[in-house]
């Protein structure tokens, strides 16, 4: 047998990352000569942009803007493809028995977030911004992850927490239930949702094999596209409503390519930039992609 390349692969514990599942279980990887180690990560992008930094990890999938901030803020990285290109759909929650019960109530109170420079983070900064609220004196609360943010709204820690609208819908109040949130709006963000991300020693060792493994990951994301049960699959894998995993679904885009986005992350760069979350001055894209 020959000699397999490893290679450490950080992710959310989400529905997004069952196509690196699905090229795991099925031997793609190691049809590729690849083998590839998942670890699920559920402080999010600021612990896999962290854990890129030590060298803990090889490759990271992460949300677009965190990755892009911890990369022009000196983390020794590339990103390499984007993962998925759809926007992600920010649920923007509160306790089910808070009394914040409108958007506009919410400027001035306490976000959870998981880490400093995670998606809800920068997220919940974005929104503040797109709603002509100041930003300077966001009061943020360090909560880790998902089970974080639900122990922190509900000892009154914390007032709002920014995360993916379907993970959380399982929690969420709806017609006729109760629910530990409400939801009271929604936030898109203006670029693809996920990249992968690679630290560029992995890049300069092992180039050849991160190629394959881009190569593997994009048939596995065509394949399970193109699968006419994959909501029910998924639905039952991660123990979602398959009516809200269809939904999910049929508005997510994976990355079969690796066309670089040129446009959405010169945006992405200029929002950055505006939101004072990286240094104020000209960027060429090369600094944060490399073609594998």
């Amino acid at each position: 047998m020959k000699n397999l390349t490893k290679l450490a692969v950080g992710g959310v514990p989400e529905h997004f990352n069952f196509p690196w599942h699905m090229g795991i279980e099925s031997g793609a990887f190691t049809d590729a000569g690849i083998d590839l180690n998942y670890i699920d990560y559920t402080g999010g992008t600021g612990a896999m942009t962290k854990a890129l930094r030590s060298g803990e990890l090889d490759v990271a999938i992460v949300l677009t803007e965190g990755c892009v901030t911890d990369i022009l803020n000196g983390n020794p990285s590339r990103i390499v493809q984007t993962y998925v290109q759809s926007p992600l759909i920010w649920g923007i929650h509160v306790a089910y028995d808070s009394t914040l019960d409108q958007i506009d109530r919410i400027s001035g109170k306490r976000y959870a977030i998981s880490r400093y420079g995670s998606g809800s983070h920068l997220m919940a900064i974005v929104d503040a911004a797109e709603r002509g609220w100041t930003t300077e004196e966001m009061q943020f609360v360090v909560v880790g992850n998902l089970e974080g943010a639900r122990k922190a709204l509900a000892e009154g820690k914390a007032d709002i927490f920014f995360w993916e609208k379907f993970t959380t819908s399982p929690y969420v109040a709806s017609s006729g239930s109760m629910g530990e949130f409400r939801r009271l709006d929604v936030r898109e963000t203006p670029w693809p949702a996920f990249v992968i991300c690679v630290r560029e020693e992995v890049l300069e060792r092992q180039g050849e094999s991160i190629s394959l493994m881009l190569d593997v990951i994009n048939q596995q994301c065509r394949r399970l596209m193109d699968d006419p049960d994959a909501v029910s699959t998924i639905a039952d894998r991660y123990q979602l409503d398959r009516d809200q995993v269809a939904q999910w679904f049929a508005l997510t885009q994976w990355s079969t390519d690796r066309t670089r986005p040129d446009q959405s992350l010169e945006s992405a760069i200029d929002y950055l930039k505006r939101l004072k979350l990286v240094p104020d001055r000209a960027y060429r894209l090369n600094e944060i992609w490399r073609e594998a």
